[in-house]
C-alpha cells in the first residue's frame, strides 16, 4: 500500500466521520445562537436537535459506510446491493435521515427502481455527501468515477445541481488524495461555477443549509481560505445550518489535503471506536480494489 496516499485517504474518510460528528452537535443552529450557546463550537460533545452521545455520527458517515461495504462486498460495482444496503440502513432506525433519501430508498423497496425521474425539488445535498468510497475505489479510473458516482446518486437524488457538486467534490477529494496541490481544487471549482454560477462562492453568501449550493459554497469558502485541518472544520461547523454535511464534506477535502496525522487527536479519540474500525477497514479494502499500491 502506498504509505503517503492511504495517508491521505484516511485524512479524508476519518476526516469526514470527525466533520459529521462535530457540526451535528450545531445542527440547524444559527451563527450568532452558535455564538452564544457555546462560543465557537471546537470539541465533539455530542447533544444537538438530535441528542447525540460523544462521537456518535449521523446519517451522512453511515451512508458512506452502507455505499462502501457494498462496493467491498461486490469487489466492485453492483447498484442493486447499494440500494439494498441504502434500505438496510433505513430498515435499521437510524437517528436521522433526509427526506429525498427515503423517498429515494422507499421508491426502491416498493418499485425496484434504482433511479427516479428529474425532479427540481431533488436538489438537496444527500448524495454528495455520501460518495467518498466510489472515489476511493476509482482513483485510478476517472471513467468509472463519473459513471458510479451517479448511478449511487440517482437512486435519490436526480437534479443537474446535485450531480455536478457531486462529481467536483469528488474529483477534488481524488486529486487531493492522489497528492494534487489546491490550485488543482481551485480549478474544478472554476470550472463548476464556470457551467453553473449559482455555485458561486466570493464573496461567500453566508448560506449552509441542505441545498447543495448553500453546501458547496460553505465548503468550498472555508477550504479555500483556511491554513489547517482543524481551522477548516472549526469555520465550516461555525457557520451552521446542515452543519454534519458541511462539516463532513470539508473534512473530507481538508484531510486529504493534510493527511490523518493532521487531524487533532482529540476529534480522533472522541469518534465512535466502531465507527473508526469501520472507516479504517474500508478505506484500505477500497483502494485495493482501485489497485493502490
Amino acid at each position: 500500500m502506498n504509505e503517503q496516499i492511504l495517508g491521505r485517504a484516511l485524512g479524508a474518510y476519518l476526516g469526514f466521520a470527525c466533520g459529521d460528528a462535530l457540526g451535528a452537535t450545531v445542527e440547524f443552529m444559527s451563527p450568532k445562537r452558535i455564538q452564544k450557546h457555546c462560543g465557537v463550537h471546537r470539541d465533539i460533545v455530542g447533544g444537538g436537535w438530535l441528542g447525540l452521545a460523544p462521537g456518535q455520527v449521523t446519517d451522512d458517515t453511515q451512508m458512506c459506510l452502507a455505499l462502501g461495504q457494498a462496493i467491498i462486498d461486490n469487489q466492485g460495482w453492483n447498484l442493486r446491493a447499494v440500494a439494498e444496503n441504502f434500505l438496510a440502513w433505513l430498515e435499521s432506525g437510524p437517528v436521522d435521515v433526509g427526506n429525498t433519501c427515503r423517498r429515494g430508498i422507499l421508491r426502491f423497496r416498493d418499485r425496484g427502481e434504482l433511479s427516479g425521474e428529474p425532479r427540481d425539488d431533488e436538489a438537496g445535498n444527500g448524495a454528495c455527501m455520501r460518495n467518498l468510497p466510489v472515489v476511493l475505489a476509482t482513483l485510478q479510473r476517472p471513467e468509472l468515477f463519473e459513471q458510479w458516482s451517479l448511478q449511487q446518486s440517482r437512486i435519490t437524488h436526480h437534479h443537474a445541481l446535485s450531480d455536478a457538486a457531486t462529481l467536483a467534490l469528488g474529483r477534488m477529494a481524488g486529486l487531493l488524495i492522489g497528492g494534487r496541490d489546491e490550485a488543482a481544487c481551485r480549478e474544478v471549482a472554476a470550472g463548476l461555477i464556470q457551467r453553473y454560477s449559482e455555485f458561486g462562492y466570493n464573496p461567500y453568501p453566508g448560506r449552509a443549509s441542505g441545498y447543495i449550493v448553500d453546501t458547496v459554497q460553505t465548503v468550498l469558502h472555508h477550504f479555500f481560505n483556511s491554513d489547517s485541518f482543524e481551522s477548516c472544520l472549526v469555520a465550516t461547523v461555525n457557520q451552521g445550518g446542515d452543519a454534519d454535511t458541511t462539516g463532513a464534506l470539508a473534512g473530507m477535502l481538508a484531510g486529504a489535503k493534510y493527511g490523518v496525522d493532521n487531524i487533532p487527536q482529540r476529534w480522533l479519540s472522541a469518534l465512535d471506536p466502531a465507527v473508526t474500525e469501520q472507516v479504517r477497514r474500508q478505506t484500505a479494502d477500497l483502494l485495493m480494489l482501485a489497485d493502490i499500491v
